[in-house]
């Protein structure tokens, strides 16, 4: 029989005594699981660290530990989690003149413990997602009642699954990146659940996004399962809910450390949305609190929200602000950028920001003043919006010099603009590499920047400032160092290279590149060192949902993220470790109705972002990814690339 503790071990929150607490600052509600009320749970009030990350594969420890903000002299309740209050038989409870909050910190709440109907439950967990602490140090006028159950727990984890170990230890380093990065995400907790009554969302709050209701019943019940019940760990010849659920949501999903607490448990799911997927669905009785459910075990158990809106039209092409305003580019109609959100509202028109009516972009990059770059194919230029969307670069684009037609483009850190340019409109040549100061002055001179080129399209900079070109008809890869001088000879090949179409730069300055192949047997991702040695094998990294992909990026974790377009037998979103092992499913993760995704990126919140363009839509996987540095002209330039803020 295994043993699991049933009270939460590692290091304590803290600290027990925060800011002296002040009277009247009431925080009121109900904790239930599934309908039950829940009586006897400690209710503790905690926010997130500031003092080293959590998360993934991020042991526990003192820290980044949560840090407790009742007041145990006031609650005259404490123990090594920190002071709570207790819910009452009916499941409510009170904070009242029992806490202060720093502003501006993220705050949640964490329910142990209690009983629901069935016994006594210590491994029962539950939380709920604050916010952001207002200026008044308070949330008695933004929170004047919360519902914490299954579903606000799962909002939660999933929310803050990049800056979270377990239930008690939620941290970011405190860079004001990473407190931008925490902020987004805990806001996207809003969209999937209904604070105030528990309820999960069809519809995102700003009216764009559809959030998958049944999936989240689904995964609130398989909570229920253990939490209405007296927490036994019977097992393994007739194991109980409880067992089962916590020995297939381990921190490293099917191994590692088992939960000690649902909470905890819906935090490695999150961390794991692949793993024992068939199981974990078969956890929910018949009387299961949450409907409709799922009719049958997803492909996977990552939550996605799909939204629309702001001019989505073909989108392809996505980058990320230093804000976490999701920035994409878009091939229907006339040449448009649409801009959401960090929670995916639309922050431009219906129309999207029309910037040309003669051109479409394939590509999207923001420099480190958070001004966005677009490659104007038809128009032969080079265009330069300012971050409210408003045309910089002057009618016609930045134009002169080797800028004939430029494909895509990536931005160094000093700024300046590394555009591939296919000649002409058929893309037949003159082939070359344009570079461009911030202010438009063409550097790369009449005939640009030349040299084993064969359909250059995609680019990337790494941290020395040199750019890779991903040539696509040659299968080999470009490298020019920061001043334009070619450094690979006849071309870099090797590694499974073929058909290469997107590149990315690991903080190890690593080479990352999905090729498209030429065949279901031939697409793959391929590793190169940075002086292009191949790092995969013969025939690349590879796995039956690395299917054509389009868009590759790499999280703070270091792990690899493929938008991959399907077009020899499915569409999906591919996630590898740095040794290239395949993370996700072999069918890929599917959530948020990913289809035939064309663009990728990861944002200071750890969520994963991908354009659709056959249903003018971009996906957000919540929390799926690690938070890392954006815009990525700012990891160059700071010499952060592929790590969290």
């Amino acid at each position: 029989m295994l043993s699991l503790p049933l009270l939460l071990t590692g290091c304590a929150v803290g600290p027990l005594s925060g800011p002296t607490a002040q009277s009247g600052l009431a925080i009121q509600g109900t904790v239930h699981g599934g309908q039950q009320p829940i009586s006897g749970a400690h209710i503790y009030l905690l926010a997130a660290n500031t003092t080293g990350y959590a998360g993934p594969g991020i042991a526990a420890s003192s820290s980044n530990a949560s840090v407790s903000l009742l007041s145990a002299v006031a609650t005259g309740l404490s123990d090594s989690i920190g002071a709570y209050v207790a819910t009452a038989a009916g499941g409510t409870f009170s904070i009242s003149g029992d806490y202060t909050c720093t502003p501006n910190s993220q705050v949640y709440l964490y329910a142990l413990g209690g009983n629901s109907g069935a016994g006594t439950n210590s491994a029962s967990g539950l939380m709920a997602v604050l916010g952001n602490c207002p200026s008044s140090g308070n949330f008695a006028v933004a929170t004047p009642h919360i519902e914490v159950n299954e579903l606000t727990t799962i909002a939660a984890a999933y929310a803050m699954a990049g800056f979270a170990s377990d239930a008690t230890h939620v941290s970011s380093s405190g860079t004001t990146a990473a407190t931008t990065g925490i902020k987004n995400a805990f806001g996207n907790a809003a969209n999937l659940v209904d604070l105030a009554t528990g309820s999960a969302r069809t519809t995102t709050p700003g009216g764009n996004g559809t959030v998958p209701q049944q999936l989240l019943h689904t995964l609130g019940d398989i909570l229920a399962s253990c939490i209405n019940t007296n927490g036994a760990l019977t097992g393994p010849a007739t194991p109980s809910a409880c067992y089962t659920l916590f020995n297939s949501a381990k921190s490293a999903g099917s191994t590692g450390t088992a939960p000690a607490d649902t909470a905890t448990a819906a935090i490695n799911m999150a961390h794991n949305p692949g793993s024992n997927i068939a199981t974990l669905y078969g956890l929910p009785t018949a009387q299961a609190p949450f409907s409709p459910q799922l009719s049958s075990a997803p492909n996977d158990f990552t939550v996605g929200i799909s939204y629309n809106g702001g001019g989505l039209n073909d989108p392809v092409g996505v980058a990320i602000d230093g804000s976490g305003n999701v920035w994409a580019v878009n091939h229907g109609g006339a040449g448009t950028v649409t801009e959401l959100s960090p929670q995916g509202v639309a922050l431009s028109s219906a129309g999207g920001y029309l910037v040309t009516s003669t051109s479409q972009f394939n590509g999207i990059s923001i420099d480190p003043s958070g001004n966005v770059w677009l490659p104007a194919s038809v128009d032969g230029a080079l265009i330069k919006l300012s971050s409210s969307g408003t045309i910089l670069s002057g009618s016609g684009g930045y134009t002169g010099g080797s800028i004939k037609n430029p494909w895509n483009l990536a931005i160094d850190g000093s700024g300046n603009v590394w555009a591939t340019d296919c000649g002409n409109l058929s893309c037949t040549g003159p082939y070359t590499v344009d570079e461009t100061s911030n202010t438009g002055t063409v550097l790369s001179g009449v005939t640009g920047y030349t040299g084993n080129l064969k359909v250059p399209v995609g680019v990337t900079i790494d941290a020395s400032g040199s750019a890779w070109i991903a040539n696509r008809d040659n299968n080999t890869l470009a490298k020019f160092s920061s001043s334009g001088t070619l450094l690979s000879g006849t071309g870099i090949t090797g590694g499974g290279l073929n058909r290469p179409y997107a590149l990315a730069v690991d903080h190890s300055g690593n080479l990352w590149v999905a090729s498209y192949g030429t065949s279901s047997s031939t697409t793959n991702v391929t590793e190169f060192s940075s002086a292009g040695t191949p790092l995969s094998p013969s025939g690349g990294y590879q796995s039956a949902a690395i299917d054509s992909p389009d868009a590759i990026a790499i999280d703070g974790d270091g792990r690899v993220w493929v938008a991959c377009f399907g077009a020899n037998v499915q569409s999906s979103i591919v996630a590898l470790a740095s040794d290239g092992s395949v993370l996700s499913p072999s069918t890929g993760y599917q959530g948020g109705s990913v289809r035939s995704p064309s663009g990728i990126a990861i944002d200071g919140a750890g969520n994963v972002w991908a354009t659709n363009p056959y249903d003018s839509t971009v996906t957000q996987l919540i929390g799926a990814a690690s938070p890392v540095v954006t815009p990525l002209s700012v990891g160059i330039r700071d010499n952060t690339l592929g790590v969290r803020p």
